[in-house]
C-alpha cells in the first residue's frame, strides 16, 4: 500500500501555516522575529462572549448537538443575515461548521464529481484549490491584476466558464489583497453568472465587517437576489468578534445543497464544540458597537503599513479596501543581489532572504497565485508593524 492517497498527493500544504509555524520555531531559538504571515487578529475575544461559554459549561451544554449547528445559534445566524445583508434564510437553509474551512470544503465535497470544475480568482485564498483537488474537482485559477485592483473581471469569468464548470468561489474582502468588490463590480459578474445557469456561487464573506473609509459592503445574492438559489453564502464568528479559535463557520443557502452538507458533516466532524456554538450565539446576538472600533484600529494599521512599504526600495504596495492584508509589489527588486549573493529570482527566495535577514514572516505571493509579491497581515500592533516594515525598507535597501 501507498501511504499517501492519490487525493493528497495533489494537495500542497498551506503556505501560510508553514511561515506561521517557522515564525515560531525560529523564536523559540531565541530570534527576534516579527511575525506577519498569520490571518489572525490580535484583539481578544469580547469578555459577554467568552461569560456566554462558561455559563454554558456551568448548564451543562456539554453534549452532541445537531449536526450542523443549534436551533439557537441557526436562529441567531438567520437574524445576522436578515439584519446585516437583507437576506433570509430559514432555519432549514443554514449549515454550520467546525470553521469557515469546514463550511467550504462539505459543500465542494457534497457537490464535486471528478473532472468538475471550480473558478478560483487569483490572488487566493491557499486553501481554495487544494480543497477543490480534496474534493475531486479541478481549480480553474482566473487572475484578478493589481491593474484591475486585483478583482476578477467580467469578460475573464466568461472566458473561464465551461459545460464543466460547478462554482464561481467568491471571497469579498479578500485574502490576501483585501480587494473588495463593489455592488456595480458584483451586478457585472451576476450578468455572466445569469448566462451559465449551472454555475453556482460560493462567497466568503468572512472579513464583511472590515472594510475602510466609505466602501460598503455588499454581498453577491444582496446585489443579484434573483441568483440566492444557486449561492452559498459563507461567514463566521473568527474575525469580526476574534474567535478563531473557537472554530465555528456558517453558511446560508439553498436547502437541498444544505441537506447534502448535512450528509457530509454527520460522517466526517460532525458537530462543531457545543461550548463554542453557545459563544457564537451570544456574539451574534450581543453588542456589536466594538466591531466598528476594532475597524478603525485595523484602519490606521493598514495606513501605517501601506505609507511605509511604498517608502521601500522597489517595493509598490496597494491601498485595499478591506481585510487586515496588503499585497505589495517587489517587481522592482526582481534580479537583485542581497549582500550574501543571493539573486532575489522571485518572491519566495524574497521572503526567505527577508526572514533569514532581519526577522521578518510574511507569505510569498506565488502561494496565493501571483508573483511576484508578498503579503503581509496587519493583524497586530503598531510598534510591531512599524519595526517589521523599518526592516522590510532597510533589507530592500541592502539589495544591489
Amino acid at each position: 500500500m501507498t501511504l499517501q492517497s492519490s487525493a493528497l498527493a495533489r494537495v500542497k500544504p498551506s503556505a501560510t501555516l508553514a511561515v506561521t509555524a517557522r515564525a515560531r520555531e525560529l523564536k523559540r531559538e531565541g530570534r527576534d522575529v516579527i511575525g506577519l504571515g498569520a490571518g489572525e487578529p490580535d484583539f481578544d475575544t469580547p469578555d459577554n462572549v467568552k461569560e456566554a461559554a462558561i455559563d454554558a459549561i456551568r448548564r451543562g451544554e456539554t453534549k452532541y448537538t445537531d449536526v450542523d449547528g443549534l436551533p439557537e445559534l441557526k436562529a441567531a445566524i438567520s437574524a445576522k443575515f436578515e439584519r446585516e445583508n437583507g437576506l433570509s434564510y430559514a432555519p432549514s437553509q443554514i449549515h454550520v461548521a467546525p470553521g469557515g474551512k469546514a463550511v467550504i470544503y462539505n459543500a465542494l465535497v457534497a457537490t464535486l464529481s471528478p473532472g468538475d470544475e471550480v473558478i478560483v480568482p487569483a490572488p487566493y485564498w491557499v486553501s481554495y484549490p487544494d480543497m477543490v483537488l480534496l474534493a475531486g474537482g479541478e481549480p480553474v485559477v482566473v487572475v484578478g491584476h493589481e491593474a484591475d485592483g486585483f478583482k476578477l473581471k467580467p469578460e475573464a469569468l466568461e472566458a473561464a466558464i465551461t459545460d464543466r464548470t460547478s462554482w464561481l468561489i467568491l471571497n469579498s474582502p479578500s485574502n490576501p489583497t483585501g480587494a473588495a468588490y463593489t455592488r456595480a463590480e458584483l451586478e457585472a459578474l451576476a450578468e455572466v453568472l445569469r448566462r451559465h445557469p449551472q454555475v453556482w456561487v460560493l462567497t466568503d464573506d468572512i472579513y464583511e465587517h472590515l472594510t475602510y473609509g466609505d466602501f460598503q459592503f455588499v454581498t453577491l445574492a444582496q446585489a443579484a437576489p434573483d441568483l440566492i438559489d444557486r449561492t452559498l453564502t459563507m461567514n463566521g464568528v473568527s474575525k469580526a468578534y476574534a474567535m478563531t479559535g473557537w472554530r465555528i463557520g456558517f453558511a446560508g443557502g439553498p436547502k437541498p445543497l444544505i441537506d447534502l452538507m448535512r450528509k457530509v458533516a454527520g460522517q466526517t466532524t460532525s458537530n462543531p464544540s457545543s461550548i463554542s456554538q453557545w459563544a457564537a450565539v451570544e456574539a451574534l446576538n450581543g453588542p456589536q458597537d466594538f466591531i466598528a472600533e476594532r475597524a478603525g484600529h485595523f484602519e490606521r494599521r493598514r495606513d501605517l503599513v501601506v505609507s511605509m512599504l511604498n517608502q521601500a526600495e522597489g517595493v509598490r504596495c496597494a491601498t485595499p479596501e478591506g481585510a487586515f492584508y496588503v499585497y505589495p509589489s517587489i517587481e522592482g527588486l526582481i534580479g537583485k543581489t542581497t549582500p550574501g549573493g543571493t539573486t532575489i529570482a522571485d518572491d519566495e527566495t524574497f521572503t526567505k532572504e527577508l526572514l533569514d535577514a532581519e526577522g521578518v514572516a510574511v507569505v510569498q505571493g506565488s502561494a496565493f497565485g501571483l508573483s511576484p509579491y508578498f503579503r503581509v497581515s496587519y493583524a497586530t500592533g503598531e510598534d510591531a508593524l512599524t519595526e517589521a516594515c523599518q526592516r522590510i525598507q532597510r533589507f530592500c535597501a541592502s539589495l544591489r
